[in-house]
């Protein structure tokens, strides 16, 4: 096991890269095994499924959330418009956001938030689905979500920012509440985006 992210060397000829973030295995033969996000399929705002394929060949930016969050939320919302304002037209990075509150948080009440938002739901899903593949794949983008009565609004989560690269490994995150912190991780996405960029 080698901890926690790739560097990649930087000289003056060669473009800075995000690392790929997360614990690698090296195997026998010696190739390097990255964590990446396993299969899964939620159900969007506008109840189409949501899966893998979905981001084939993306970029995509991850949170998690729930409507009637008193604390986090609407400022993780807000910074998340100003990323998906920057990036609409561009359509290498798309945005995924899964509601923890999987009681209230029907698809209805997902596509109405989103309608609240502005948002074209091709560029940002909104998604709901099973609980406990909601709350486990928290662990795969090194997010915090889980259930807490004393909590405010009933649950305890990450006011992360994730973005994803095409291979599914996560390469970059920010807090979501802090707007300078946000305006570096759009740099991230810039960055990660011209990877793809011919030479």
């Amino acid at each position: 096991m080698i901890s926690l992210a790739l560097v990649q060397a930087c000289t003056s000829d060669t473009p800075k890269k995000l690392p790929i973030l997360g614990e690698r295995d090296i195997t026998a033969a010696g190739d390097t095994l990255y964590p990446s996000i396993p299969d899964f399929q939620f159900v969007n705002q506008d109840s189409q499924f949501v899966n893998n394929a979905t981001f084939a060949g993306k970029a995509y930016v991850v949170d998690f959330f729930f409507i009637h969050c008193p604390t986090i939320c609407p400022k993780v919302k807000a910074n998340g418009l100003r990323v998906y304002q920057k990036f609409k037209h561009d359509d290498r990075l798309l945005m995924l956001s899964h509601s923890i509150d999987i009681r209230n948080d029907t698809v209805g009440a997902l596509r109405h938030h989103a309608q609240k938002l502005g948002i074209d739901s091709k560029k940002w899903h909104l998604v709901t689905g099973d609980h406990d593949a909601i709350y486990a794949i928290a662990d795969n983008y090194f997010s915090v979500a889980t259930e807490d009565p004393s909590a405010p609004g009933g649950f305890d989560h990450s006011g992360r920012l994730i973005l994803v690269d095409k291979n599914r490994h996560v390469r970059a995150f920010c807090d979501g509440t802090d707007a300078a912190d946000v305006d570096r991780f759009m740099k991230d996405i810039e960055l990660l985006l011209k990877e793809d960029q011919p030479k």
